[in-house]
């Protein structure tokens, strides 16, 4: 993705697949079959900041206007994760008005993920509360 040209033809009104590097070197038939009829780019936040990412996503929202991005990572990884707060940060900033869908792959299962999950990883706070919340339903 970080070497893609942002005013490339191929990302033009594209439905765009953004899937974390480590999901297509271990997973490539789940790649291959979400590929289909979608432009895929692959980063590694491992690699790559996710300022540096958000920042790419942005520019791609505003230049090549993609009609939706969808993005599929591994679940529980903590750099994953953060490839879905960066499109997050970049289509707020952007004013991106496409459709987004997140998923993670756990054990081989592809799991949709809601921008409200999304959001709530970011604060531990919000989650610690859910947690304690459900705690106190089931001692109930």
């Amino acid at each position: 993705m970080m070497s893609a040209s942002v005013t490339s033809p191929l990302l033009k009104n594209a439905r765009l697949l953004i899937v974390g590097s480590c999901v297509i070197r271990e997973l490539q038939p789940i790649v291959e079959e979400w590929s289909k009829d979608r432009v895929g780019l692959h980063v590694c936040l491992q690699e790559h900041h996710m300022d540096s990412v958000g920042f790419k996503v942005a520019t791609i929202a505003l230049k090549a206007q993609p009609s939706s991005i969808t993005l599929l990572t591994m679940n529980g990884s903590p750099h994953c994760v953060q490839l879905h707060f960066a499109v997050e940060q970049a289509r707020q900033l952007t004013s991106y008005k496409g459709l987004v869908e997140h998923f993670v792959v756990e054990k081989g299962r592809v799991f949709k993920v809601s921008e409200e999950a999304v959001k709530a990883a970011r604060h531990l706070a919000s989650i610690e509360a859910m947690l304690q919340l459900r705690q106190r339903s089931q001692q109930s």
